[in-house]
């Protein structure tokens, strides 16, 4: 039985002073693959950010790669933030730096100073998502799907021990999105990472079968069942 990165028992998770989920009951194994889905508003994005500490769990307990959320000491969150990889829809890379630039600034702000420490785990990184020879260049001269290979080479460049994903394929074109599904399943493969990503494209979930969380009426529930997007 694999070991539990993600683990929560009777959350609460709010969006400000509004009771989005309760009841929570989610564990996640090391190297697993798992999909996230309900509709706009069910609270995806809100259980996600309480994962990564930008939401406070206010009931129940949770662990993520080791901390407690439940207690976690505000001085502990860049520690957490350590451990996981984030991806966003939009992007948010730097776009007056470089490639190398970006992932740099990244591993400077978590503690790295040696120069050629700092550019062997840039290299291995964006070797990882096909990227070695793009590092002098600027994101807006990337393609979209390129640039979600950044934010994901910056996302494991620190080796996380979770990989937390919010529409990472929202604004990629579908030929691209199953390159960046395929990259993410690599990854979680092959370094036990895991992948907890949500998702409005149900296309991919047929594409790439795995398991599946659902939010849906204040609740998140597994879904074994046929994907209806009504």
């Amino acid at each position: 039985m694999s070991e539990h990165v993600i683990d929560i028992r009777r959350g609460a998770i709010y969006q400000g002073q509004t009771l989005v989920l309760n009841e929570v009951e989610l564990s996640i194994g090391a190297g697993q693959f798992v999909y996230l889905i309900g509709k706009t508003g069910s609270g995806k994005s809100s259980l996600l950010k309480t994962l990564y500490a930008d939401l406070p769990l206010m009931d129940g307990e949770a662990d993520v790669a080791g901390f407690p959320l439940h207690r976690m000491d505000p001085k502990q969150v860049p520690y957490l933030r350590r451990k996981l990889g984030i991806i966003f829809q939009d992007f948010q890379l730097l776009m007056d730096r470089s490639v190398y630039d970006n992932l740099a600034f990244v591993l400077r702000s978590t503690g790295y100073k040696d120069q050629a420490q700092i550019k062997v785990k840039i290299d291995n990184a964006l070797s990882k998502v096909g990227l070695q020879t793009k590092a002098h260049k600027f994101p807006f001269a990337l393609s979209g799907g390129e640039q979600q290979r950044v934010v994901i080479a910056r996302a494991i460049i620190n080796k996380p021990e979770v990989i937390l994903a919010d529409e990472p394929t929202g604004n990629l074109d579908p030929e691209t999105s199953d390159d960046i599904i395929t990259l993410l399943w690599r990854i979680a493969r092959e370094s036990r990472t895991a992948v907890f990503m949500a998702t409005h494209n149900y296309n991919l979930l047929e594409k790439f079968p795995s398991r599946i969380i659902k939010c849906r009426d204040g609740r998140v529930m597994e879904d074994a069942e046929q994907i209806v997007i009504s």
